[in-house]
């Protein structure tokens, strides 16, 4: 599975970005897709997941009510719409594959994309 994330840049706090990653090499409605973040100097953690329906959804709480997670089936690719960005959103976004219906966890996915920068300006 290839995955090609995209969408990321400079944002004043406030603002907002929406994040692509486009997925290859498998069939899309046969992966749970997530969202992760790496600030510097920390380790990876869990943003958002969305189940291979897309019916289910989780998000970590200190996104809850600003991101929103979503697929299009039909593209085979999977969105983050981020909104009133902060800037401990900072840092470098990877959208990852899994096997399973949906997964909260990193170690849960096997394909990772490149990961895309955002950077919020306070």
């Amino acid at each position: 599975v290839q995955l090609q994330a995209c969408g990321g840049g400079l944002v004043q706090a406030g603002g907002y970005l929406r994040l692509s990653c486009a997925v290859s090499g498998r069939t899309f409605t046969s992966l749970g897709m997530g969202w992760f973040r790496q600030a510097p100097g920390k380790e990876r953690e869990f943003v958002a997941a969305i189940s291979k329906s897309g019916g289910t959804s989780d998000y970590a709480n200190s996104v809850k009510g600003r991101f929103t997670i979503s697929r299009d089936d039909a593209k085979s690719t999977l969105y983050l719409q981020m909104n009133s960005l902060k800037p401990e959103d900072t840092g470098v976004y990877y959208c990852a594959a899994t096997n399973l219906r949906v997964a909260l966890r990193d170690a849960e996915y096997r394909s990772w994309g490149q990961g895309t920068h955002v950077t919020v300006s306070s």
